[in-house]
């Protein structure tokens, strides 16, 4: 995997830094405080953590067959007062919706967290090893099915 990151004396913002995948996207970094061009570096982590856990978790239940119409990963984080700021507590909520007329199981919903904690999820596994990270699962809709 490869990534890049360019400055340019021409951005409009001296704290302006454009990021570039090897699968040819790019996404532009503020490193001011007000983060109006795009996120800060770490908003970029938080998301990314987001995403690797949503798609595991997703995939997961979709191949337990079940019901669900929606899912959203929020991250709560806490970093060190001194550099270097990294994250050292995290709390990810997910918010689990059935589809309409159907329920899905606390079982399955439980158990596709914790393979994406302990499996999958390399995002998570990188920050593990510098953050506490508590996983919290809201059922959206109405109780799960045991």
């Amino acid at each position: 995997m490869i990534a890049r990151t360019e400055w340019a004396s021409t951005e409009p913002s001296p704290d302006i830094y454009v990021g570039h995948s090897q699968s040819g996207h790019t996404i532009r970094l503020d490193a001011t405080k007000e983060h109006s061009e795009g996120p800060s570096p770490m908003e970029v982590v938080l998301v990314a953590l987001c995403g690797c856990t949503s798609v595991d978790v997703v995939h997961i239940l979709q191949k337990k067959r079940q019901p669900l119409a929606h899912l959203t990963v929020s991250a709560t984080a806490e970093q060190r007062t001194e550099p270097p700021n990294y994250f050292n507590k995290i709390q990810l909520v997910y918010a689990v919706t059935p589809e309409a007329g159907g329920q899905l199981s606390r079982k399955a919903v439980e158990d596709a967290v914790a393979l994406s904690k302990d499996k999958y999820c390399s995002v998570s596994a990188m920050l593990e090893k510098s953050a506490e990270i508590e996983f919290v699962i809201e059922y959206v809709g109405g109780e799960p099915l045991p």
